[in-house]
């Protein structure tokens, strides 16, 4: 683990690291209070922290402060090291944010056990903070494809939505929601096997992720159901967008265990416009994408806005 060693007497300081060395710590060391702060705020911060409570330009105590006064969901486990063994004082240092404290003249083995003491707390804190995290993605993604799920796409574009309201009035701004199907699915599970289906679904998620820009959205709705999000997409400017994908789907095919692939897509979209909701906006990628079904398939087909609609002919 990387801890740092705040000491301003040099032997002190010396022999401090060489008993966390021996641990088979990192040390880094700070001569100052500025020094112990920078090194605490920087981009490669040390885990834990042993601060004497005298040290010249800053205190270990102003240090301890400053640091928590900055939250962060992974601070520094912080031990004071002080010759101050008055109540008051231990607790001065405990109010200011340090986790444990450590007496001059300090117990090498008592340093070792309460360095022990932090680095499990640390070690737990990363265990609590990964499965919090895995938990967040399982809420939010596909367990098969990795791509997002339904709930979260649906609070993409609502998300969106909000966002092109505001931006309608500047030339070829606007949010483009795409609905893409694979052609015949049904027929890939039923003479391939579903594993093959599976392995196709993972290769199209995969593909369209690649295809779309850093700030679009590739989500699984459903089946073999995939919804594109794409932001600052003017209507006039969603069918190169989207017949790109297809392209990326129709003229390569997938590898899979069975042998190659090849897949072809029908995809539905649709511009919202302003006040639209994202019932309205589906519902209208949607009705696109029939469209493109009843027109033969792998193609796309675009919903323009209007009173009735109106559909930008198939590419195929």
């Amino acid at each position: 683990m990387r801890i740092l060693i705040a000491e301003d007497d040099a032997t002190s300081r010396v022999v401090l690291s060489g008993v966390l060395a021996k641990q088979g710590h990192e040390v880094v060391t700070a001569v100052n209070g500025v020094e112990a702060l920078r090194a605490l705020q920087g981009p490669d911060a040390p885990q834990l922290a042993i601060l004497d409570w005298v040290m010249p330009e800053l205190t270990g105590v102003e240090v301890c402060s400053r640091v928590r006064a900055q939250p962060t969901e992974r601070p520094p486990y912080i031990i004071m090291l002080t010759s101050k063994d008055a109540k008051a004082d231990v607790v001065a240092g405990l109010d200011a944010g340090a986790d444990d404290y450590l007496a001059k003249p300090y117990d090498a083995g008592e340093l070792r056990a309460r360095v022990s003491v932090g680095t499990r707390l640390i070690e737990l804190r990363e265990s609590l903070l990964e499965a919090r995290n895995a938990l967040a993605h399982e809420a939010t993604h596909d367990p098969l494809t990795g791509a997002l799920n339904r709930r979260a796409v649906t609070e993409t574009i609502a998300r969106e939505l909000s966002r092109s309201n505001r931006h309608l009035q500047k030339e070829n701004w606007g949010l483009s929601v795409g609905i893409c199907d694979v052609d015949h699915f049904k027929k890939i599970n039923d003479t391939m096997g579903h594993g093959v289906g599976d392995e196709v679904l993972c290769e199209l998620s995969r593909r369209l992720t690649k295809s779309v820009r850093a700030h679009d959205t590739v989500g699984r709705f459903g089946g073999e159901e995939f919804v594109v999000v794409a932001s600052g997409i003017g209507e006039d400017y969603q069918f190169d967008f989207y017949e790109r994908l297809r392209r990326e789907v129709a003229d390569v095919p997938f590898a899979t265990n069975a042998g190659l692939v090849r897949v072809t897509l029908s995809i539905g979209a649709s511009a919202a416009n302003e006040n639209q909701t994202m019932d309205e906006v589906l519902s209208a990628a949607d009705t696109a994408l029939y469209r493109a079904k009843a027109q033969g398939r792998n193609c796309v087909c675009i919903m323009k806005q209007g009173t009735e609609g109106i559909y930008q002919p198939c590419a195929s």
